[in-house]
């Protein structure tokens, strides 16, 4: 099955879940192109492809976040990939006057659990002092028709390079998280970042936000996610390995301590994907393995 065909049958699922058979419907386009879902929009004149007719009613997730949010809202319904083990309902709640907020929609135990986290990180955050990193706020988290309802402020994202500087003043200023130890973000990823007008760096999707970790898992974990872009799994892998001291230079580690650093956030990715119980890279076997091996001296 093709990767459309899995995104569309998705999106029918979800399309049942948030707007139940209580009205008349409304139409939606599959943008950019219905055979290339990546979101599901209120239909405009202009748009391709046939209209997707969606429930109005009074018991919807619009009425919900309009009642919880105070303004009437319209959503923008992302068109979510298959195979991800944190797989989730993801949507962008419009007011008359614009966006007002990121929503996420727990409709499973997993997705639940990450949403909590993820709205008591936030909550922790909202009290800390931070001078780098700018996260979301939460507008709104409870629960409604037994889904877990996260609303979160819009950040706005401008895709603009980020200067390795500020990566790594975020990064630092994530590990100092007050009473935390040494902290990571657990996703600090490409897309999940942006280099701010101001000059700070905008950081989201904080669900896998933890402590008790080396410092530089951040970096190193960036690093691994741009290398996949344009390598096997194996191959970024190593990479890792081979780049760990000049991405970990700016935290003052020894070429010793990077090499060490980033076989433990190797090892912590793959235990990751285990507890999820999936395996977006394959076999650890083939990409983990290898590597390790050739560090068994500093293990």
């Amino acid at each position: 099955m093709n990767d459309a065909r899995v995104r569309l049958r998705y999106l029918g699922q979800t399309i049942g879940l948030l707007f139940p058979e209580c009205g008349p419907g409304r139409p939606y386009s599959l943008l950019p192109h219905p055979l290339l879902p990546r979101r599901l929009v209120p239909r405009a004149w202009w748009h391709p492809g046939r209209k997707v007719m969606v429930p109005s009613g009074e018991d919807t997730i619009e009425t919900h976040l309009g009642e919880v949010l105070g303004t009437p809202i319209r959503v923008v319904l992302h068109v979510r990939p298959a195979g991800r083990a944190n797989r989730k309902p993801i949507l962008e709640a419009h007011a008359p006057d614009g966006p007002v907020a990121f929503v996420k929609i727990g409709d499973t135990d997993r997705a639940r659990e990450l949403i909590g986290h993820e709205a008591r990180t936030l909550d922790l955050l909202a009290v800390t002092p931070l001078k780098t990193v700018v996260p979301p706020a939460v507008l709104h988290h409870g629960s409604w028709r037994g889904l877990s309802v996260l609303a979160l402020t819009p950040l706005p994202v401008r895709r603009a390079p980020v200067p390795h500087d500020l990566l790594a003043d975020a990064i630092g200023e994530i590990s100092r998280i007050p009473d935390r130890g040494f902290a990571w973000h657990g996703d600090f990823s490409p897309w999940n970042i942006s280099h701010a007008a101001d000059g700070r760096l905008l950081v989201w999707d904080w669900e896998r936000f933890a402590t008790g970790v080396p410092l530089g898992f951040d970096a190193v974990h960036h690093f691994f996610q741009r290398a996949l872009r344009r390598a096997t799994p194996a191959v970024a892998a190593r990479a890792c390995l081979a780049q760990a001291l000049p991405t970990l230079a700016p935290f003052g580690l020894s070429a010793a301590e990077a090499r060490l650093t980033a076989i433990r956030y190797l090892i912590a990715l793959a235990d990751r994907h285990a507890a999820d119980g999936h395996s977006p890279l394959g076999p650890p076997e083939r990409w983990l393995s290898p590597v390790v091996d050739l560090q068994e001296l500093l293990l």
